[in-house]
């Protein structure tokens, strides 16, 4: 069974830092794109970061650009957000999510995973 968990989430004060977590189990993670969304009390869920399976090519939403950083580790089947110059803005649950590209009994399909999530909260 595939399962995303995430950590590391909790409160800090603005300006602060957090480095978010995302373990799998049950995939090969080297074949996965990996991203973050969050979304905020009373928004819409919007993606915040992403790498790619290929080459680790990043992606930051310009909310987060300059301040927050994506990683991975495949060795480990984990994927890393340091979340620096924290904003109460950026206050959400963040969700890991993970899609890939794979054949099953010969026909193509899209695979996709998501985290339950993990509360960041930016606050004095």
């Amino acid at each position: 069974q595939v399962q995303l968990v995430e950590s590391g989430g909790g409160l800090v004060e603005p300006g602060g830092s957090l480095r978010l977590t995302c373990e799998a189990s049950g995939l090969t993670w080297y074949y996965y794109n990996v991203a973050w969304f969050r979304q905020a009390a009373g928004k819409e869920r919007e993606r915040v970061s992403c790498i790619s399976s290929g080459d680790g090519s990043t992606f930051y939403g310009d909310p987060v650009k300059g301040r927050f950083t994506i990683s991975r580790d495949n060795a480990k089947n984990t994927v890393y957000l340091q979340m620096n110059s924290l904003k109460p803005e950026d206050t959400a649950v963040y969700y890991c999510y993970a899609d890939t590209l794979g054949y099953y009994s010969g026909i193509l399909k899209e695979y996709t995973y998501w985290g339950q999530g993990t509360q960041v909260t930016v606050s004095s």
